[in-house]
């Protein structure tokens, strides 16, 4: 550093005045992790203070197990601080005995967090999460003696549909992984193959290995796969390997139906990822899936497979080289099938709030019972319908909502025109649906206080954990093989300062410090 800084402010009049400053600076190992705490802890306090500020918050729990094998609980809250929503990472909580729901409650139980505030959980639906009389939103619950509401992660519920394929074709998955791993998982075999590949001019470095507990992980290997098919044909014939499968027509009737439709439910997993989407986009993106896969069943049928690209293409061939070959579609109309009612038995906390959802956009249209929000600290059932009535009747207030769906629906556009072109960074640039819609509440005047309270509830509510596990990516970069001795202290402070949207306030925090120099 100082021998950059020599060049840097060569041509600063106060250039040895400045190098100073540096040499002074206290970088020691113990001073480093005593920044790193305060500024933390002056981030959690400004956490706090908003919180109890906010009107309401809503929390997301998840749970994963470092690399010293230790289960760390991540606390996400979503809360509004003004016209702006905020989530942010509260506390990592770790379970260093067992990690039951009475474990876990009495850990949360100790950050002091205003409960009456409280309006929903989010959790992975795990039993010491959900458990009827011992897990955490049942002790929640009869701490608080109110209703909460409690959420199964959108994503977790969408990835165990999903395990429907693979329970159906598990003999397809089976031999897929097989070969995947005889190929990758030995040095020499991966080598020779991907030489192999460059040979014939394939543009993939290579197959990808599976993973059970990564959500896109299946429909990667297989898109892969069927891309590299020709090539694995060869190459196991090189190796006097035989895989009968790989040239069955059954067998890869099954095969492209798969890597088709577990394509279909990445791009709705990606689609539900991210951080700022409200309940009700999630909702919206699961039963618009559901109508997706109505016109699966209806496309198989008839034979046309125009959502099945790799199967239409197989479809194809095998009609070329043989017109007379029959080829058992109804089969996969029913794995289709099975799987839309995997789907049509799961959601059922979002179904059953649909409307008090499409209330946040859709005031003047929605009609909601004012006897299901009971779970809304100090809300009033009178106030509420009139209110409701006051607002259908002001042509202004109607308006000033279709003019957000309007901008909503510019979004989406905007989103889909860079997301098919990658463009990520811009996609972040945009302006988050959420904070849309609570700005335009937060224009209403106080005569509708109730219907804003209703709406910052809606709004703060979480409908999948995506949050905790991008936390928990962090986790593991920051408590890594060679940190695994990592304090409790130390890796909350380097998780909330990794996490936060909040910025330190330095000032403050050098007016507390001793500025002279140690002797």
């Amino acid at each position: 550093m100082l021998d950059v800084a020599n060049e840097l402010f060569d041509d600063f009049s106060d250039k040895d005045k400045i190098i100073k400053r540096i040499k002074d600076m206290p970088l020691s190992a113990r001073n480093v992790r005593e920044r790193t705490i305060m500024m933390a802890n002056q981030i959690e306090a400004t956490q706090v203070k908003d919180i109890n500020a906010a009107l309401f918050f809503s929390l997301a729990l998840d749970e994963s197990t470092d690399v010293s094998h230790l289960s760390q609980f991540s606390v996400i809250a979503r809360y509004a601080v003004g016209d702006t929503l905020r989530e942010e990472s509260l506390v990592v909580l770790p379970m260093k005995g067992t990690t039951r729901g009475e474990d876990l409650f009495k850990s949360f139980t100790e950050q002091n967090l205003p409960m009456d505030k409280l309006i929903s959980v989010c959790t992975d639906g795990a039993p010491c999460m959900v458990g009827k009389n011992k897990g955490f939103i049942a002790l929640l619950r009869e701490h608080e003696k109110r209703p909460i509401l409690s959420f199964h992660c959108i994503l977790h519920q969408e990835a165990l549909c999903a395990q429907m394929c693979g329970e159906q074709l598990g003999e397809v998955m089976s031999v897929v992984i097989k070969v995947v791993n005889f190929i990758v998982a030995r040095a020499l075999n991966d080598r020779q193959f991907k030489t192999l590949l460059d040979e014939v001019g394939n543009n993939y470095p290579g197959l990808l290995l599976h993973s059970n507990v990564r959500w896109l992980s299946r429909g990667k290997v297989l898109s892969r796969f069927a891309a590299c098919l020709s090539e694995i044909r060869t190459f196991l014939e090189m190796k006097n390997v035989e895989r009968p499968e790989l040239a069955n027509t059954e067998w890869l009737l099954k095969f492209y139906y798969l890597v088709d439709m577990t394509e279909h439910l990445n791009q709705l997993n990606v689609k539900m990822q991210g951080i700022g989407n409200t309940v009700l986009s999630l909702q919206q993106a699961v039963f618009a899936f559901e109508n997706k896969l109505e016109l699966f069943i209806a496309d198989i049928d008839t034979g046309h497979l125009l959502h099945f690209e790799k199967l239409g293409e197989f479809k194809d061939a095998c009609t070329a080289s043989d017109p007379a070959q029959h080829l058992d579609l109804q089969q996969l109309a029913g794995f289709t099938s099975n799987l839309l009612e995997a789907f049509k038995a799961r959601f059922g906390e979002f179904r059953e709030h649909t409307h008090l959802f499409k209330f946040i956009t859709y005031p003047h249209e929605c009609a909601v019972d004012s006897t299901d929000l009971s779970y809304i600290p100090g809300f009033s059932a009178g106030d509420f319908e009139l209110q409701v009535a006051d607002l259908k009747a002001s042509d202004m207030w109607v308006n000033k909502f279709k003019s957000l769906n309007e901008d909503l629906e510019r979004l989406a556009r905007q989103q889909a025109e860079l997301a098919s072109k990658h463009k990520w960074r811009e996609m972040k640039k945009l302006q988050p649906a959420d904070q849309l819609i609570v700005t335009t509440w937060s224009t209403l005047p106080v005569t509708y206080h109730t219907l804003q309270r209703v709406s910052i509830a809606v709004l703060t509510m979480f409908g999948s954990t995506y949050a905790c596990e991008q936390s928990f990516s962090h986790l593991k970069n920051i408590k890594t093989n060679l940190r695994s001795r990592l304090t409790d202290g130390s890796l909350n402070a380097c998780m909330k300062l990794n996490l936060t949207t909040y910025q330190p306030d330095f000032k403050a925090i050098s007016r507390t410090m001793q500025h002279q120099r140690s002797h």
